[in-house]
């Protein structure tokens, strides 16, 4: 092969290369969108929870207003949490494809947190983390109101709480024998 058509080639490679790269930009539509998605769901949250509030203001003393008014707070806790989850996705996303964010690296605490992301795997362990702590919330709303008139309703119930415990336990104790990430 003739030394021109090498360096045409070359050069042709560098381009397609640069494009390769640029094209990652496209990242940054989720990375608005779960931004976005995280206000709105902090929003919705605070809304649910202002609600109670307003209800237990109205002093309503209907059969399950406290089961109702505690369901509207877990169901504020449980939008805020999908909120962080949406807020790491975006973060992470933005970290691992588009740039480092220099300003949080300017943070002297930053850097410990749940938007320290440096890699696909912790991006991943993070939103497992926060997406199981909202599907217990989610779990637990669910057994506010669930009716337990019965034996075989109670041991369900019980059985309930043991893998929300189990649940639980295996999140918070998922990373403490590992390594820190260096």
């Amino acid at each position: 092969m003739s030394q021109s058509r090498k360096g045409s080639l070359k050069r042709w490679e560098q381009r397609f290369e640069r494009l390769l790269w640029k094209l990652r930009l496209v990242a940054i539509l989720p990375v608005i969108m779960s931004l976005a998605s995280t206000v709105v769901t902090f929003t919705l949250g605070t809304m649910e929870i202002g609600n109670s509030i307003l209800q237990l203001l109205a002093g309503s003393t209907s059969k399950g207003f406290v089961a109702h008014l505690l369901g509207g707070v877990v169901s504020g806790i449980d939008l805020y949490l999908i909120g962080i989850a949406l807020l790491i996705f975006g973060y992470g996303v933005y970290e691992l494809l588009i740039s480092p964010i220099d300003a949080a690296r300017r943070d002297e605490y930053a850097g410990n947190g749940l938007l320290d992301i440096r890699d696909l795997d912790q991006l991943k362990e993070k939103l497992v983390k926060v997406l199981v702590v909202a599907l217990i919330v989610a779990a637990f709303k669910a057994m506010l109101t669930l009716p337990i008139t019965d034996g075989a309703s109670l041991a369900f119930f019980c059985l309930s709480v043991l893998l929300l415990a189990l649940s639980g336990y295996l999140v918070a104790g998922q990373g403490i024998h590992r390594p820190p990430h260096s």
